[in-house]
């Protein structure tokens, strides 16, 4: 079959752009950002610093969606112009420009499209990312101190605002939990898929035979509660403990006892929080992790009762879904949905966008062929 030439490759992705802009509904964004701005030109909206900085984020959000849908719509626009000027001067130099703007729009149109894909009913909320060493031993713990690390770049590489709540390092290396908030609209809908056990094989640095160590770090995600979602938490079902926060090696960071770890007693669920500078404000906090938590846990039993009365047996997506390799080879595989790259500095880098893309397909596939 003969190439498209570029004006029908254009017309094809300018189809999908129309596509994907129908599904956003830039109408009623534009509605919604001209009603937050109202509030956020509301001074008596900083009275409550949580609930305004929810406010400004989401209208940035907003914003630099409806800005980023205009300006691929022009980009098209210009690159059609752009091959017109390449064919007229016979410029391969123009020409190989317009190539790449090509690739590069094909590119972003598809970050978008996968955008629209986030539809499930919390996928809008911020997200709470908990990683936890697993197998291993200290290769386990620095591992997931290096998945810590990648996260926390990739959200820097969007621009998502991070909270690390909480942090217990290991006594030689790396950490033993970790638990931190990715405050942006969709973090949820976009991070969920990263749920589940990744898996390291690598030389290990603290082997002085240098053999080869596999090790293994549990990534949880969680949807930030709403106050809509709000579940009750008896009090006398919890079990409140105040210690010292500490950082690496056990050096103190604070000298009073204001980190706080809460443990519910029904389901064993445990949160901790030793970021803030007041006891209370670490106690609200680690509050909030645990009605996060339990929301989960409730959905989680809720699926399964339907699964069992459907009786289906489809496994979950929970478990082993990616493997670094860094010896004898370089690749990072998706288990699940196949995707692979060899480029694995630039993953532990926070370049995962490939991965998160290829899993919201991949669970928007699986949810739509449980439903039928």
């Amino acid at each position: 079959m003969a190439e498209l030439d570029p004006a029908e490759k254009i017309k094809e992705l300018a189809a999908t752009l129309a596509s994907v802009t129908a599904v956003l509904d830039l109408e009623a964004m534009q509605t919604q950002i001209a009603e937050l701005r109202e509030q956020s030109a509301d001074p008596e909206l900083w009275a409550d610093q949580a609930n305004a900085q929810k406010v400004t984020r989401q209208l940035s959000s907003l914003e630099s969606m409806v800005n980023k849908v205009n300006g691929i719509g022009q980009r098209l626009d210009d690159l059609g112009v752009l091959y017109e000027l390449a064919e007229a001067e016979d410029d391969p130099d123009t020409r190989a420009e317009a190539d790449r703007e090509l690739e590069q729009l094909r590119k972003e149109i598809g970050e978008l499209e996968v955008r629209t894909l986030l539809n499930g009913p919390h996928d809008e909320s911020e997200a709470i990312v908990t990683i936890n060493s697993q197998a291993g031993g200290v290769d386990a713990a620095d591992w997931a101190q290096m998945l810590q690390r990648m996260y926390l770049r990739w959200a820097e590489r969007h621009g998502y605002p991070t909270d690390v709540y909480e942090t217990s390092y290991a006594e030689e290396a790396g950490i033993k939990s970790t638990s931190f908030a990715v405050k942006a609209p969709f973090a949820y809908g976009t991070l969920r898929g990263e749920h589940g056990t990744h898996r390291l094989v690598r030389i290990s640095p603290f082997d002085n035979q240098n053999r080869r160590q596999t090790s293994f770090a549990g990534v949880d995600v969680v949807p930030m509660v709403e106050q809509s979602d709000h579940i009750e938490i008896d009090e006398t079902e919890l079990r409140v403990d105040v210690y010292r926060s500490s950082g690496p090696g056990g050096q103190g960071v604070n000298t009073t006892d204001s980190a706080v770890r809460i443990t519910h007693m029904p389901t064993g669920i445990v949160v901790s929080c030793q970021n803030e500078r007041s006891q209370l404000q670490n106690k609200a906090t680690a509050m909030s992790m645990l009605q996060a938590k339990l929301l989960a846990r409730k959905r989680e039993e809720e699926q399964a009762a339907l699964d069992e009365i459907r009786g289906d047996s489809v496994s979950s997506w929970g478990t082993q879904m990616r493997n670094y390799v860094l010896h004898p080879y370089q690749s990072v595989k998706d288990v699940r949905t196949g995707a692979e790259t060899g480029n694995t500095s630039g993953v532990l880098d926070g370049e995962i966008d490939a991965f998160i893309d290829a899993e919201i397909r991949w669970m928007r596939s699986r949810e739509k062929n449980e439903q039928n």
